[in-house]
């Protein structure tokens, strides 16, 4: 199936998809943090009332895009209200939150990321699974290399960057190369997706392993060649509250418009799949 058929497909899904969500999103909550508040599921839906006050959300790298123009539509329908994010891997965002970082909201790029926070009993209730994510391997504009399969960025010469191991884009293009019985040496391991897709856009590597919705954020400024080998390292995206937050009311509520019809669709049209 062609990426562009793939993409109508999902925006179709999207249409119809958080009803529930979106009853979450049209109560939002009253402001404020107590101590109770805080150990409230993140996945419950918010009290009425208005928000006000400051949001930290601490989001993979892949989100920048589509958590950007969330944070921009929260913000214009909640006036009082400032959504700010720190946007890297997820490893090194869960061992911020873990070490003490002040944040709100967490946005995982996988499950096992997110375990490193509720382990250590971080998050406030039970993160949710808002999106999900495939792998796609960006080539220079044109694909000047040919490379049409996992199999080819093998090639003896060609330059090749994955993420590290330990963040989730990497975990997931191992897994991917191990499923095709492929090994694959790298000419530099990146810290979070958005610094291996750069050396493409730079032109200091031929090709990168990363997400559809990176390849999509680029334009035309790298290529995107899908492979089957993708549909087996799928990415769960989840999301949660955090027992640390200083606003409870209004981090409950930006979760509610991240899950709800209208944060679907504009995550849908940045190339995530639906949960």
């Amino acid at each position: 199936m062609t990426r562009t058929a793939r993409r109508t497909r999902r925006m179709l899904q999207a249409a119809g998809a958080g009803a529930a969500a979106l009853l979450a999103l049209s109560a939002c909550s009253s402001s404020g943090s107590d101590s109770s508040d805080a150990k409230a599921d993140s996945s419950a839906p918010a009290s009425s009332g208005k928000v006000s006050g400051k949001v930290t959300v601490f989001a993979a790298a892949s989100l920048k895009e589509s958590f950007t123009a969330l944070g921009k539509q929260f913000e214009k329908e909640h006036p009082g209200t400032e959504v700010t994010f720190n946007f890297g891997g997820s490893d090194s965002l869960a061992a911020g939150i873990t070490s003490g970082a002040p944040a709100d909201v967490f946005a995982a790029a996988s499950p096992k990321t997110m375990k490193v926070v509720t382990d250590h009993g971080d998050a406030a209730g039970t993160p949710v699974t808002f999106v999900r994510n495939q792998l796609e391997i960006a080539t220079l504009p044109g694909n000047p290399d040919k490379v049409a399969s996992l199999k080819d960025l093998t090639k003896s010469g060609l330059k090749v960057v994955l993420c590290a191991k330990t963040v989730p884009c990497g975990a997931a293009a191992q897994k991917a190369l191990d499923a095709s019985g492929l090994e694959l040496t790298p000419v530099s391991y990146e810290q979070d997706v958005k610094s291996a897709l750069n050396k493409v856009v730079l032109k200091e590597a031929d090709a990168a392993v990363v997400y559809e919705t990176d390849v999509k954020a680029a334009g035309g400024k790298v290529d995107g060649v899908e492979f089957p080998e993708s549909a087996k390292a799928v990415n769960d995206y989840p999301i949660t509250l955090l027992k640390g937050s200083h606003n409870t009311a209004a981090a409950r509520a930006f979760v509610a418009l991240v899950r709800s019809a209208e944060g679907q669709q504009v995550l849908s049209g940045s190339g995530f799949l639906k949960p």
